[in-house]
């Protein structure tokens, strides 16, 4: 089930620093970062074995996730914030600010045998991908 954590942040008048550790199982394998995505949709998939772990180091953007039993949107606007994602976390994520960097984290190296990208069956619309606001 996907968890969104406040990293731990020191700031001064130098400025902030935040911290990212023990937030994902195992060792950083694979680190990349989404940008200029405008209101494109990315993602639409779960994983095998990967571990995910997102910041939106600038701006801000949307994340929907569906782990089979919930489903929940999540609004990164903070460098601070980090949601993990387990790997039966099927996912998207959009409405990317013009300014957003998305940095995802991972314990795996890329796989294409990794990723399901089926969503779980409630989902399934003509192959169309649903949005869910949380409560």
């Amino acid at each position: 089930m996907a968890k969104l954590y406040e990293l731990e942040t020191f700031s001064s008048e130098r400025g902030n620093l935040t911290v990212f550790e023990k937030v994902i199982p195992g060792t950083i394998q694979r680190i990349f970062y989404i940008y200029q995505a405008g209101h494109n949709i990315r993602a639409g998939h779960r994983h095998h074995r990967a571990w995910n772990a997102l910041i939106c180091v600038s701006g801000s953007c949307r994340v929907y996730n569906d782990n089979g039993i919930v489903e929940e949107t999540f609004y990164l606007n903070s460098p601070n914030q980090c949601l993990v994602l387990e790997p039966e976390d099927w996912h998207t994520m959009d409405m990317f600010t013009d300014d957003a960097i998305l940095l995802v984290v991972s314990n795996e190296l890329y796989d294409k045998d990794d990723y399901i990208y089926e969503p779980y069956a409630r989902n399934q619309r003509a192959g169309e991908v649903v949005m869910a606001d949380s409560k």
